[in-house]
């Protein structure tokens, strides 16, 4: 089996920054989604990162994820149930300038009329020895609802810095 990956919407944020990325009108016609992120933040409280969330179709219920984060001195695991799936993590304000976090969330059967899972990994780096300066994530999560996805929108607790990018990529596999 073969894999054809096409980038189907990037995203660049310009100067101001932006509260959200929105990818509409997402084509039905690919197997999978993979959304590949490079994202800062302008959260400036002291912590090296911020969480970035996610909505599948504009719906805030009927998210639940198991979340495996490490930061400089703790490992810890998390269940959660949220009105918004917390997946990934920017790298915040507080952080080495122009350092950004990196983080990929694969979607499979994004069309189906199950429900949803999606799986991520995630890195908030920092040239610093605090301990709540860097962090690096797993996470599972399901979408409680059968509605194929045709909109994902990205937020972060604080606005999304210049120069952040989201791109999106349909996935189809070749028999």
């Amino acid at each position: 089996m073969a894999y054809t990956y096409s980038k189907l919407a990037d995203t660049t944020v310009g100067a101001g920054g932006a509260s959200a990325i929105t990818f509409n009108n997402i084509p039905q016609n690919y197997t999978d989604l993979i959304l590949k992120i490079s994202a800062r933040t302008n959260r400036a409280d002291g912590v090296g990162f911020d969480n970035i969330n996610l909505q599948f179709n504009g719906s805030a219920i009927g998210y639940s994820m198991r979340l495996l984060y490490g930061t400089g001195t703790n490992a810890l695991s998390v269940n959660s149930s949220t009105t918004a799936a917390t997946f990934q993590y920017a790298t915040s304000s507080n952080a080495t300038t122009a350092t950004f976090g990196n983080s990929e969330l694969y979607i499979p059967n994004y069309t189906g009329n199950t429900l949803k899972s999606f799986i991520s990994d995630s890195a908030a780096e920092n040239n610093s020895t605090g301990n709540n300066d860097t962090i690096l994530a797993l996470s599972v999560s399901l979408w409680s609802n059968t509605t194929a996805i045709n909109r994902i929108t990205l937020t972060g607790a604080s606005n999304f810095a210049q120069y952040s990018t989201a791109t999106l990529y349909g996935i189809r596999m070749e028999l």
